[in-house]
């Protein structure tokens, strides 16, 4: 055992002198206050790719080549349909990991992975598929060099990590989601589909980053593609974020879930316990229905089934309050205030849903209204949540 363990050690120091264990800060770019990418690259040499950086998730894919490209005529064969007698008989094996269905053109407009283009590229094949609140993707597994950053940045560089290759994605990847490439899960492996090892749990094995991550979330409104927070790896965030307010156990290390005890905006006020994970790939508050409904009616927020949201005026002042462990929380007005420019309305969005689990996971998702609020501290090692005043610009 102790063998082992000085094995395992001298490996990790020399991973840390190769590729240098530290801290890395990346830029996230912010979209309306709905959508927050990260830049991420891939192989050798480097592909870019902007992803979402997603807590709910736990799995990185972004498009294959595939995905994008017009399949070649015999790909129509029966032959070459997907499996064993593909990859047996069908001269052209593109056509073996071709999509199911006509893909229309949600792949068209993103950057996509070519596997013939990295040196450092080994395929894996085993198939994957994901599904998501808003959508889904499917495909195969490859492994390869991920790097956390734009090239040219202080990157988090991983080498040997599984990633999705999708060949098959939801049509809510299209249209004004396009700018979305794919999606880099933070979650734990447990939640991992295929038991993929997560990117950064990869790194933490390696002994390339102390097991903690932070999360810096900045309010811009109605602004497109503007520096919109950063993502520390390795440490605590204490130029962007106060003091730890508090820290609470998780739940379930799957999720980053915990307990949410009560809630109150307005004259309003429910009580739990109720379970609630922490969502960076959410972009509103996801409520149960009725408490939901009851929020909105407190701050003379109307549904909307139009825009499938409600809308509240853009003047108001409102707040809503979190009783998680033995701290309150407060979200106010400008993370609870947000203006999407609807078109035709002069009105705003109060940023929550309705959030039916049917009983199944969490019955509540603390999105970015909440982590604009609230700087996220993810303790990977000791399977933690810590919350701290985010500084905005």
């Amino acid at each position: 055992m102790e063998y082992l363990q000085e094995q395992n050690a001298r490996r990790n120091e020399i991973n840390r002198n190769i590729f240098g264990k530290g801290v890395h800060s990346e830029i996230i770019h912010d979209y309306l206050d709905v959508e927050y990418l990260g830049d991420i690259t891939i192989g050798n040499p480097e592909q870019p790719f902007q992803v979402v950086l997603d807590t709910g998730s736990a799995n990185l894919w972004v498009p294959d080549r595939i995905c994008a490209t017009d399949l070649p005529a015999e790909c129509d064969e029966s032959k070459c349909s997907r499996g064993l007698v593909c990859k047996v008989f069908c001269t052209n094996k593109m056509c073996c990991d071709a999509p199911r269905i006509k893909q229309g053109d949600y792949c068209k407009g993103k950057r996509y992975f070519n596997s013939e283009n990295s040196t450092t590229y080994v395929r894996n094949g085993d198939r994957w598929e994901i599904a998501y609140g808003t959508g889904y993707a499917q495909g195969f597994l490859g492994n390869d060099t991920v790097r956390f950053g734009a090239a040219g940045s202080d990157q988090l560089v991983i080498p040997g990590t599984e990633f999705g290759q999708a060949v098959e994605i939801a049509p809510f990847f299209a249209g004004n989601n396009r700018i979305i490439d794919g999606i880099l899960g933070l979650g734990f492996r447990e939640l991992a589909v295929n038991n993929v090892n997560p990117p950064f749990q990869r790194a933490i094995d390696l002994g390339l980053v102390d097991p903690v991550f932070t999360v810096y979330m900045e309010h811009h409104g109605a602004k497109k593609n503007v520096t919109g927070g950063i993502f520390t790896y390795g440490k605590i965030d204490t130029a962007n974020c106060g003091p730890v307010i508090d820290y609470v156990n998780l739940t379930s290390a799957t999720y980053w879930q915990f307990e949410l005890s009560a809630v109150k905006s307005g004259l309003y006020t429910a009580k739990g316990p109720w379970s609630v994970i922490s969502d960076t790939g959410t972009s509103f508050l996801g409520i149960p229905t009725g408490v939901a409904e009851a929020i909105a009616k407190a701050n003379n927020a109307k549904y909307n089934k139009r825009f499938g949201m409600f809308l509240i005026d853009c003047n108001s002042k409102i707040n809503i309050t979190f009783t998680i462990g033995e701290h309150m929380y407060t979200v106010e007005s400008p993370n609870l205030v947000v203006n999407l420019n609807l078109t035709g309305l002069d009105q705003c969005s109060l940023p929550i849903f309705s959030f039916n689990s049917g009983g199944f996971g969490p019955s509540w998702i603390l999105g970015d209204p909440f982590i604009r609020q609230y700087c996220n501290i993810h303790d990977v090692g000791r399977k933690r949540i810590g919350f701290a005043e985010s500084r905005q610009k």
